[in-house]
């Protein structure tokens, strides 16, 4: 009996500590042009594996997704990972395609939603377009995850490429997505909204 109940504490403990996170981005995220390995999501893994007990990490990014795609996925991978935190780094592909901002918005607030739902905490990772997108495009891209930051009460990253886009030396040739050099400096990024989520399941 002694052994059965020091077992089940130990299961208990453990439960109390793990933590599931899932990124649902695209190729900023899928670590595009480079090793896995190197990529911000598997750099993340790593070093928050000795930090956080039972941390498991599930990266669903998709080079060229978009919200919308984001958005059709989502259910069925909540209902595969079962997450606690889900990281939304998606809406770069729609700004690059010159695609609705409002409909982009109505994409990440269903997304935010989903994974409230299924009883996870969502992080909403947002990008920046360059200039010549024109002013007007622009501020409503922006705006889009602002507002749904706002209404959604969502820890917001504004802009997930700062110190990386378009910096000599971080950027693939492409000038788009970064290289293995700019990965720690998004992880660097992203780490005060992950480790405010990871907060309550890593003691």
């Amino acid at each position: 009996m002694r052994n059965l109940l020091v077992a089940v504490g130990l299961w208990w403990a453990g439960s109390c500590y793990a933590a599931t996170v899932l990124i649902v981005g695209d190729s900023i995220s899928a670590a595009y042009g480079i090793d896995k390995e190197q990529g911000w999501v598997a750099l993340f893994e790593a070093e928050y594996a000795a930090k956080c007990d039972g941390l498991k990490v599930s990266n669903a990014s998709v080079s060229g997704e978009t919200t919308a795609g984001g958005a059709a996925r989502l259910p069925a991978i909540l209902r595969d990972v079962e997450p606690d935190i889900v990281v939304i780094e998606l809406g770069g592909n729609d700004g690059l395609r010159g695609l609705s901002p409002q409909a982009m918005e109505g994409n990440l607030r269903t997304m935010v939603r989903l994974s409230r739902q299924a009883g996870a905490q969502p992080l909403l990772f947002g990008m920046y377009l360059p200039p010549n997108y024109g002013e007007a495009y622009r501020q409503m891209f922006d705006q889009a995850f602002t507002r749904v930051a706002k209404s959604e009460s969502v820890a917001l990253l504004p802009f997930f490429l700062d110190g990386v886009g378009a910096v000599d030396g971080l950027m693939l040739e492409d000038g788009i997505h970064p290289n293995a050099k700019g990965q720690p400096i998004l992880l660097n990024n992203a780490r005060p909204l992950l480790e405010a989520a990871l907060e309550k399941h890593c003691q």
